[in-house]
């Protein structure tokens, strides 16, 4: 007896993988228009300048890269998409997040006031209380017009508890709060640590790094007054 082996691998395909992990391309292509915040998120400046300057490389399929994947479709999700319930990435009822030991923020509250005001909080070069979603959004991509970018540098553990080290950059070519640019490339590392569910949903976010490798220099070493109350 002969068995035909195209047959069988049609009879039995290899799983396909979880839509939240098939990268953001394949997240933006399933949503409805109604789930974004304004215009479908684009991310053709990514794709031309991350295999650029990365300066980790990662095998296709590594823990790295499923990991980086991931990430990048939940900060895509939470910066576009507005009602936590269309999050993928995440179990939006279960979700919660800190930085550096601080408060916890759920997934209804990360959606609110955004990933900016909750990531950097407040510095002497930034005040989260005084600035909105929109606002923090804009302060930030004024700053960084050619883009900030992200990578997965290691991935130290595996699921479900996920403790990996980043990297974050991107050229200061604009305007931040009255400073003016100096275009040089800015550069701030971290660790995250990331509990995740059995299909890699991510359920809990801890980030540990220094703000200021972010902020003083766009402030240029001054603490910024705009904005600040009376």
């Amino acid at each position: 007896m002969t068995v035909d082996v195209t047959d069988t691998q049609e009879q039995n395909p290899e799983p396909e993988a979880p839509l939240w992990l098939q990268g953001r391309e394949a997240v933006i292509a399933a949503a409805t228009p109604d789930q974004w915040r304004g215009n479908v998120p684009d991310y053709e400046l990514s794709h031309e300048v991350i295999p650029r300057e990365r300066v980790a490389e990662h095998a296709p399929g590594s823990l790295e890269a499923i990991v980086e994947d991931l990430v990048k479709v939940f900060e895509m999700e939470v910066s576009h998409k507005g009602d936590p319930a269309t999050w993928l990435s995440v179990v939006a009822e279960r979700y919660r997040g800190r930085v550096n030991g601080g408060v916890w923020q759920d997934a209804d509250e990360f959606a609110r006031i955004g990933s900016y005001n909750i990531l950097i909080g407040d510095n002497p070069y930034y005040e989260s209380a005084n600035e909105t979603f929109e606002s923090s959004h804009k302060i930030f991509h004024t700053a960084f017009p050619g883009g900030f970018f992200w990578e997965v540098l290691e991935v130290m553990s595996g699921p479900p508890t996920v403790s990996m080290r980043w990297r974050h950059w991107g050229k200061y070519e604009g305007e931040y709060k009255g400073h003016q640019p100096t275009g040089e490339q800015i550069e701030m590392y971290g660790v995250t640590i990331a509990r995740v569910t059995e299909d890699l949903r991510i359920v809990e976010l801890e980030h540990f790094y220094d703000n200021n490798q972010l902020l003083g220099p766009l402030a240029h070493g001054c603490p910024v007054q705009h904005g600040k109350s009376e």
